[in-house]
């Protein structure tokens, strides 16, 4: 949260007075226009023009500066050049106003002098208790009747509604408001956050999740600020109000080379992260900015479906057979209706008339079908809401279809959504019915999609609640694992020493040896017990495959003898550099499925826990999916499901089932490790063997990379 500000974030929603410095007469100036916007929009409070070159702007006295105003102004909105922004922050600041809306630009987005200036007005902010919104955005408004404050330079400004927006860019911000201005769609809020110097999405979302005059919330974002932050406040914000997000850009994890696989595969599926992120929280991730408004159509509406069975019901097949597909897409169910209902249906309508689901009135049909058809759907208890798809005939106008389905309606809570097909404008009938709380949409797939987006988040308020387990583990073990490595200058624990800390969180590893000679090792191996693998150990090679320095299936001593030769051989020559402690003899792990648990930190996420399936080839598969630590039971199950591969695991073609329980509890064990074990930059699990279902799992290889210690991360 914003120094000095409120989580209501009144002294940017709901200022008593506004000063703006910078405002102007000039045309085709910023402040001429946010000034005059200011004045339009029925502004409550007191609006104040600040600037030395104006007697008056806009018919409205202009004061020379700030200390010359009559009063103290609860916002001030700046608009003068860069260099002279902290100065007038200063002024505003030493008043006593406690918010201030900086729309000037010039500063980080151009480079380090501008970074520098950036650094300064965030200092000036924090030293007098603003909160500061951008700078380099494009301004806030606020469409409450009892406030009316448009503090933008748009030229367009949308009717009041109960849509709050949030905008990373400013440009994309104003051809929003273009766009919600024709469409008729109305929003409550609306903040372009700039370059995010003070107040950050994360504030926003506290504010607008007590706004009563919100019912969703929309974010543009390019990167999320304070990531672990966003978690936690979105989490608790979905609890009682939509958001929907639409996220662009790519971001790599950091600077550091990645030396492990997890590494590896953060960075390429950095993206992925972030949506593990927003479902993690209970945000809906959108692809694209007509589907974020959409969406946002039909939670706006107030309508909740409380289960996935959806009726489509249409007076044209090809319509309803599209609407289908995509609902089949969309997760949604299209149940078959009863023969008691089917029978009821078909009583009312033409014998060609297909009773199914989705159900073919036909066009022969008229409006007073649709109203009977969609009352006994809504009434028959067999569906939980409905799609109605009417293209208008000669004899059947699209006004009485919309009155048509608005008499169901009344007789029904479930919700309806409706797609009006037609050659003719039928923009009326969409607003007649949008007024009576029915969303419209133009094309079957838009409208399923939205009625996927009520079941996602009602999926979302009604999921099982689980605390984070926490397992008893071994942390004095953990610790001398770790302090031994630190000891010894170690930055890169190779497998011998990190099976000590997989173990010490409970996780089970075969049993093996570190020996340094070809007898040493045939003993171990007679001690095991064959078939046995044998591994280079050398905490200088990555990935021991790579370089030939892996040989598995064992069965005798002579076998081990030829592996050990042909191992060495090639370890010299792929790593000749490479320092090798000797080999490893490990107990061969009987059949299963191979997969990948890592960690990752950021120094935004925190620590990020990796789930892929592939074993050896995991980079090449990249079916993988990411989490924040610490994770809760349900995360660890979800991570499984969204693999590609999950079927794998539930056993396909007559194979026995993994055991899922087993690798769900290892993942929220290396979770605990990750919080627990701040030391612990990058960790490998690869492969964990998911045995046949109550088998366990068993660790066969690991590996973990220590942070520099002056970079070693603390707990979330």
């Amino acid at each position: 949260m914003s120094v000095g500000s409120s989580p209501e974030l009144d002294e940017l929603f709901r200022p008593a007075s506004v000063a703006v410095i910078g405002a102007s007469n000039r045309p085709g100036k910023v402040g001429t226009s946010l000034f005059r916007n200011l004045l339009r929009s029925g502004y409550h409070g007191v609006a104040y023009p600040v600037n030395p070159s104006w007697k008056s702007v806009s018919g409205v006295r202009c004061y020379p500066d700030v200390g010359s105003l009559p009063e103290v102004p609860e916002l001030g909105v700046v608009i003068v050049p860069a260099r002279a922004v902290a100065a007038t922050l200063d002024e505003l600041g030493s008043a006593g106003t406690k918010g201030v809306v900086v729309i000037s630009a010039g500063f980080r987005e151009v480079g380090d002098a501008g970074a520098a200036l950036e650094a300064e007005v965030i200092a000036r902010a924090r030293s007098h208790g603003m909160s500061l919104v951008g700078p380099n955005c494009f301004g806030v408004f606020n469409t409450d009747p009892a406030v009316g404050l448009n503090a933008t330079f748009s030229e367009s400004l949308p009717p009041a509604g109960n849509i709050a927006f949030v905008s990373q860019s400013g440009a994309l911000g104003a051809g929003i408001l273009e766009y919600a201005a024709s469409e008729r769609i109305g929003f409550s809020r609306f903040v372009s956050v700039g370059n995010r110097a003070g107040v950050d999405e994360n504030d926003l979302l506290t504010a607008l999740d007590r706004d009563p005059r919100t019912r969703v919330i929309l974010l543009y974002v390019e990167s999320l600020a304070h990531g672990r932050e966003f978690l936690e406040v979105a989490r608790d914000v979905t609890e009682h109000k939509p958001v929907l997000v639409i996220k662009s850009g790519r971001t790599t994890v950091g600077e550091r080379a990645a030396k492990s696989h997890t590494g590896s595969l953060a960075r390429s599926g950095w993206d992925q992260l972030y949506d593990s992120v927003f479902a993690q929280s209970g945000v809906l991730r959108v692809d694209s900015l007509g589907g974020l408004f959409r969406l946002a159509k039909i939670f706006s509406s107030g309508l909740a479906l409380n289960g996935p069975r959806l009726a489509i019901l249409t007076n044209s097949g090809g319509p309803g057979i599209i609407a289908a597909d995509a609902a089949v897409r969309q997760g949604l169910e299209l149940p078959a209706l009863s023969e008691s209902v089917r029978a009821g249906l078909a009583a009312r309508l033409p014998s060609i008339a297909a009773v199914a689901n989705p159900l073919d009135m036909t066009a022969d049909v008229g409006a007073d079908a649709y109203r009977t058809t969609l009352e006994a759907l809504l009434a028959s208890g067999e569906v939980d809401g409905a799609l109605v798809i009417s293209t208008p005939t000669g004899t059947m106008t699209g006004e009485t279809v919309a009155r048509a389905i608005l008499e169901a309606k009344a007789t029904n809570p479930k919700p309806v959504v409706v797609c009006l097909f037609g050659l003719t404008d039928l923009s009326s009938e969409a607003s007649y019915l949008e007024q009576h709380g029915v969303p419209t949409y133009t094309f079957p797939e838009e409208a399923v999609e939205g009625l996927g987006s009520l079941a996602r988040y009602r999926a979302w308020l009604t999921r099982p609640r689980a605390p984070v387990r926490t397992f008893d583990v071994d942390r004095p073990k953990a610790a001398a694992v770790l302090a031994k490595a630190r000891a010894a200058g170690q930055a890169v624990l190779p497998e011998y020493a990190a099976r000590g800390l997989v173990e010490a969180y409970g996780i089970r590893c075969p049993t093996a040896r570190l020996v340094r000679t070809v007898e040493e090792g045939v003993a171990a191996a007679a001690e095991i017990g064959y078939p046995v693998v044998l591994k280079v150990a050398s905490p200088e090679i990555s990935h021991k495959t790579d370089v030939g320095g892996v040989a598995v299936g064992l069965g005798d001593a002579d076998a081990l003898r030829a592996a050990w030769e042909r191992v060495d051989r090639s370890v010299r020559a792929a790593a000749p550099q490479a320092r090798r402690d000797g080999f490893e003899i490990e107990a061969q792990v009987p059949g299963g499925k191979e997969v990948l648990i890592g960690i990752q930190r950021d120094p935004s996420f925190g620590p990020i826990v990796v789930l892929a399936l592939g074993g050896i080839y995991v980079e090449a598969l990249r079916d993988v999916a990411f989490r924040l630590a610490p994770m809760r039971p349900l995360s660890a199950r979800n991570m499984i499901e969204s693999l590609r591969g999950a079927p794998l695991l539930r056993g396909v073609r007559g194979e026995a089932p993994s055991d899922v329980a087993a690798l769900e509890e290892a993942i929220e064990r290396v979770s605990q490790l990750a919080v627990e074990q701040p030391d612990v930059a990058e960790f490998d699990l690869n492969p964990l063997i998911v045995r046949p279902s109550g088998l366990g799992v068993v660790a066969v290889d690991a590996r973990v990379v220590l942070a520099p210690p002056s970079r070693s991360a603390p707990s979330p």
